[in-house]
């Protein structure tokens, strides 16, 4: 197959790492694979592998809707008759829609969407956009099934629907050796005796950073030697610096800044929290786990598919610091860590690998491109095998 990935750009974010390991990985698999990202942040591009027979582009769009950058997209759609289009969320799935109107091809579209909550007017205003858009595409993949329900009621559709999680290189992110992190450890200035607790996110308002401080402190008057390891950077770096400093917390939380290969860093941690308000499905939360380290993760999105609570890692009603800081006082017992680590590393050996992830979309592509209809559920199955929902926890992180 010939295949077009369209992105909004190469910024740090996990809609972004999710193409470039599809592209990367398809085009190993044989397919020809091309790159366009419409706004000019090549964050990620020397990620990007396309082979010899692919390409990189960037649209080089100077606002929000911009109608050289279309036409340029258009034109490329044109030269390279591509056999399917994969747009990754909303913004590049209207770019990449009008532009194949523009251009009169017939390629299939498939748009990947791993938002859930809208973060403020202009995310509200793209996903009215993509209402209006999506319907277009041929298919629309979730990455996981609450989040799916949750847009369904919401009125998002296109003409076919699939869940696909995220997936992980297992063999990359494998639980480190004796002695794996303690380098980051010394470097920190970590005690043996230190429990440290790891947060793998962009540092934007939806991550809820500061959440975990208030988790450190309650464990800290408890007596337990709890140490904050914050991994990445972003906007809000300096305040939470400075609510650490405000908390008389600064000694005890630890900032690495951006950092391209998390895995020392994840390495060095004996747990990873995850205080979102808002979550698709955590790629940071499943590489944690397949490193074996245990995750407390807020109960929104896709968690309770990823995590089995109490068996592999723990989940917490969104805001509810009391609950974080109790969960992550169990994990300060070594042993229990140490097993809910090996058991969050057969959880993703069984069920999150980036190989079964990447065979799904193949074969997802290849239906699009010979206009194969989605197949039937099997005969015993009512509907998708979907987990429950905790409704209240859901509305809980709508109104957050």
């Amino acid at each position: 197959m010939r295949m077009v990935f369209v992105t909004g750009s190469l910024v740090h974010g996990g809609a972004e790492r999710h193409t470039i390991t599809l592209l990367n990985r398809l085009t190993e698999r044989g397919h020809e694979c091309h790159a366009l990202y419409v706004k000019d942040d090549p964050s990620q591009l020397a990620r990007l592998r396309p082979g010899a027979g692919g390409s990189i582009a960037c649209l080089e769009a100077r606002r929000f809707f911009d109608r050289a950058a279309l036409a340029e997209l258009a034109a490329r759609f044109t030269a390279l008759q591509p056999s399917v289009i994969v747009a990754a969320n909303d913004y590049a799935a209207m770019y990449a829609v009008l532009a194949r109107w523009l251009a009169g091809t017939a390629a299939p579209i498939l748009a990947t969407f791993h938002s859930t909550k809208p973060r403020g007017a202009r995310e509200q205003a793209k996903m009215l956009i993509g209402r209006c858009l999506f319907p277009s595409a041929d298919c629309l993949v979730f990455v996981s099934s609450r989040q799916c329900r949750y847009w369904r009621r919401r009125g998002l559709w296109a003409r076919r629907i699939e869940v696909i999680h995220n997936g992980v290189d297992a063999e990359a992110f494998s639980p480190p050796g004796p002695g794996g992190g303690a380098a980051v450890r010394r470097r920190f200035g970590f005690a043996a005796g230190d429990f440290v607790v790891g947060m793998v996110a962009v540092m934007r308002p939806e991550k809820n950073h500061v959440q975990l401080l208030d988790a450190l402190a309650l464990l800290r008057a408890q007596g337990v030697p709890a140490r904050a390891l914050m991994i990445g950077d972003g906007p809000l770096r300096g305040e939470i610096e400075h609510a650490a400093q405000a908390r008389g917390l600064a000694p005890f939380v630890s900032v690495t800044g951006l950092q391209e290969d998390v895995r020392p860093y994840v390495a060095a941690c004996d747990a990873v929290a995850l205080c979102s308000v808002t979550e698709a499905f955590s790629l940071a939360a499943v590489e944690a786990m397949a490193m074996a380290r245990p995750v407390v993760h807020s109960d929104v999105g896709g968690a309770r598919e990823m995590i089995v609570d109490g068996h592999d890692g723990y989940l917490f009603p969104v805001g509810d610091t009391a609950a974080l800081a109790g969960c992550l006082a169990r994990l300060a017992d070594p042993g229990r860590a140490a097993a809910m680590g090996a058991s969050a590393r057969r959880s993703v050996e069984a069920r999150f690998t980036e190989s079964a992830m990447v065979d799904r979309y193949e074969r997802l592509c290849a239906q699009l491109c010979a206009g194969l209809p989605a197949p039937e559920p099997p005969a015993a199955a009512a509907g998708p095998a979907w987990p429950p929902i905790n409704n209240e926890c859901e509305t809980r992180s709508q109104s957050t």
